[in-house]
């Protein structure tokens, strides 16, 4: 972990306003819970709305502050609707601390030249085309408060493709890409920090599914990633910009020098 983080306290993050793509489950869950649990405002977007609501009364029944619900599915955007989201964000809190880009979906894993073109755009589209506009719309808001944040959640085939990965490796490497154009264009016209997080081998059920036959007793659970997070999400906590975080917290440049 980095050395120079100091340990949150209850109210870390009181007053931000969060927002967290697939807040629903997995490692996007663990980050509701634990922002709302430091005092943030959390806004969790998913497609579930069953699932949204039973986050929405866990957090509310443990009188941490209460939560906006996005129903919302990234592979169906579209500008009409991106502009009502942003409308809304705008009427009830006026700004926006942080964005944390969890939502992914992963597709095949086949030779490129047998992967089907439907799932192919259905996994661009959820995973890098959809970010992508979101990030657009919601910018202004991320320029208001004096402090903001924008985590990109990618992968190990996000900074360097591999076989097989197809679709899934291609959308979190324009990802990566999109994390480098804003890092170098924000760095000295905004207050807005971005990053990007690879998880690492976490208990999840894209995990699962991209390794059946492994054992989930032996992959770290998302909860272990919420310290991370706080770290690059609390306004005053020394985190970096511009940098690729690991699980443990190590990081490096998005741009070699």
């Amino acid at each position: 972990m980095n050395p120079e983080r100091s340990e949150p306290h209850s109210q870390t993050l009181a007053g931000r306003v969060i927002l967290i793509t697939g807040a629903t489950a997995g490692i996007g869950r663990s980050i509701a819970l634990a922002m709302a649990q430091l005092g943030a405002t959390t806004l969790l977007l998913g497609r579930d709305v069953q699932a949204l609501e039973r986050l929405y009364d866990e957090i509310v029944g443990r009188d941490w502050p209460e939560p906006g619900l996005i129903p919302f599915d990234l592979a169906q955007y579209d500008a009409q609707r991106l502009d009502e989201l942003t409308a809304a964000i705008t009427a009830q809190y006026g700004k926006l601390h942080g964005l944390i880009h969890n939502a992914a979906i992963l597709g095949d894993r086949v030779p490129f030249e047998h992967y089907s073109a439907t799932v192919w755009d259905r996994v661009i589209k959820t995973n890098f085309e959809a970010p992508t506009a979101l990030t657009r719309a919601l910018l202004p808001l991320l320029r208001i408060p004096e402090m903001s944040a924008m985590v990109f959640l990618s992968s190990s085939v996000g900074a360097r493709p591999r076989a097989y990965w197809g679709a899934y490796a291609a959308s979190k490497y324009a990802l990566e890409g999109l994390a480098m154009l804003l890092s170098e264009e924000l760095e000295n016209t905004s207050n807005i920090r971005i990053n990007v997080v690879n998880p690492g081998a976490t208990r999840t059920g894209m995990r699962r599914a991209a390794y059946p036959a492994e054992d989930p007793s032996e992959l770290r659970s998302p909860e272990a990633l919420s310290e991370l997070f706080t770290f690059l999400m609390a306004p005053d906590s020394g985190a970096k910009t511009g940098q690729r975080y690991q699980f443990d917290g190590s990081c490096e440049p998005l741009i070699s020098a």
